[in-house]
């Protein structure tokens, strides 16, 4: 799913649990069953889904190069594609053949994970970390900073003003524009992050609050011979790999053998990107986001050391627990002003703009439009656990049965804001083949957000059941 997405919805891995926890949870709602399928981050940094690669969207060439970019048009028309014909369809046939690989591993699996349970966790100051380099030459971490290349983005979602990957070079028209707008960075930081050139020198920026964090947590959680270590950020594939080989020498060191060492990504707090030494030089995008500088991984590498010793040698109670992170109080408000909600003269909300059709069939989508209000107000005042349900009649019983929610992969809630508190609310579901024939409906719940004069607003919870449609096999 690129940038170009504005549903709120899991990825492929995210669709991979679906599928998984759909199987485990026979008869419950997506989201609603005892069993959780966890599909965790590891070493993802510079992995991607897009199988086909990169390529000119103007002129079908091939872009894969040092700077992604086109002959005709620049970056911005070089985007990597999935197997799909967009970028949903991308999602379900990757997520899907992780999905049967995770349902084949969980099937065939035969060693137990049994033995003690230890964790070892420490705050750094990853501004000012030593890094042993060899035995007598030692290098330093740097002030956060982000580069040039980072507003570029990569070929899953690129910038939008033209920066390129691989940039090594600043530009004097954005630095002039960054330093009247920010101030000036530093000699040192400028040095010290080199040969990245600098878009956003973010560690020294505080306010209203520090752009990035100083304080970091690096933890190692072992059960038996399994050992998770949580990384705060996204490591590449050979910055994990070094990580996992460290980690594994350092407990067979002292006496831990054939540990199994699992990265978690993105773990405790987010610090961007980790990138190797070599890769930090050719300052493509996750090098740009490596913003510790160039001895990042190799920082970590020498941290990650301490916690695995410490684990090994049950030393952990003699760990510093290291200088805590600032807590912040007063967060930064709402860019966006809360507006009260209005529905147009004669009508009220949820009532039905556009109704679906008396009949469809299989593979169709049904499409209802409503008087909508923002689903912000949902989102603050969960009377509702979702925005609409797809219900099946049961003759039998003479209920309504719920089939499909929200979080159903088949179902769609679109927001179309307009202007003065006035919008409208779109419910899809794309019938699947599954469905079975009979008489539905689509509900639609929400909040609107109401303010009488001099009063203090109210959220009053609303719905709104429209007209029954028949679901056929054939004409």
């Amino acid at each position: 799913m690129n940038n170009s997405n504005h549903l709120v919805n899991s990825d492929n891995v995210g669709y991979a649990s679906y599928l998984f926890e759909q199987e485990k949870n026979k008869r419950y709602l997506p989201g609603e069953g005892p069993y959780v399928a966890a599909f965790a981050s590891s070493n993802l940094g510079d992995v991607s889904p897009n199988i086909l690669g990169p390529r000119c969207i103007n002129t079908g060439e091939s872009c894969d190069n040092a700077n992604s970019t086109c002959p005709i048009g620049g970056p911005s028309m070089c985007i990597a594609m999935g197997p799909g014909q967009d970028m949903l369809d991308s999602t379900q046939i990757i997520g899907r053949k992780i999905y049967e690989k995770a349902k084949e591993l969980y099937a065939s699996a035969s060693q137990e994970v049994t033995g003690p349970l230890a964790s070892a966790h420490q705050w750094v100051n990853m501004t000012d970390v030593t890094v042993w380099l060899n035995s007598t030459h030692t290098a330093k971490t740097c002030k956060p900073a982000l580069g040039y290349s980072f507003a570029a983005g990569t070929i899953d979602g690129f910038g939008t003003l033209n920066f390129m990957q691989g940039t090594t070079v600043g530009d004097p028209f954005w630095d002039s524009i960054r330093d009247q707008a920010l101030g000036k960075p530093s000699e040192e930081i400028k040095e010290c992050q080199k040969p990245k050139p600098i878009l956003l020198h973010t560690g020294e920026l505080s306010k209203p609050h520090p752009w990035h964090p100083d304080i970091v947590d690096v933890q190692i959680i072992t059960l038996g011979f399994l050992a998770i270590t949580a990384i705060p950020g996204e490591f590449t594939t050979m910055s994990g790999r070094r990580l996992r080989e460290a980690v594994q020498e350092e407990f067979a060191t002292y006496g831990m053998l054939n540990m199994n060492v699992v990265i978690s990504g993105l773990c405790n707090v987010y610090t961007h990107y980790i990138t190797t030494y070599e890769e930090y030089q050719a300052q493509r995008y996750e090098a740009a986001s490596t913003i510790y500088g160039p001895h990042t991984l190799s920082a970590y590498i020498q941290l990650f050391r301490v916690l695995a010793k410490a684990i090994a040698t049950d030393t952990v109670a003699n760990l510093s627990s290291g200088p805590e992170p600032p807590f912040f109080k007063d967060l930064m408000t709402p860019l966006i002003p809360n507006t009260v909600d209005r529905a147009p003269v004669g009508t009220t909300f949820g009532d039905v703009l556009q109704p679906a059709n008396p009949q469809y069939r299989v593979g169709e989508v049904v499409e209802v439009t409503f008087v909508g209000a923002n689903p912000k107000n949902s989102a603050e005042n969960r009377t509702h656990q979702t925005f609409l349900t797809v219900e099946k009649y049961e003759a039998t019983s003479a209920t309504w049965k719920i089939m499909h929610n929200d979080a159903s992969w088949e179902t769609r809630f679109y927001w179309h804001k307009g202007l003065l508190g006035h919008s409208n609310a779109t419910i899809q579901w794309h019938i699947p083949d599954t469905a079975q024939p009979g008489t539905y409906r689509i509900r639609y719940f929400g909040h609107n957000r109401k303010q009488d004069f001099l009063k203090p607003a109210v959220i009053l919870s609303f719905e709104s059941t429209p007209s029954t449609f028949d679901v056929v096999t054939t004409w």
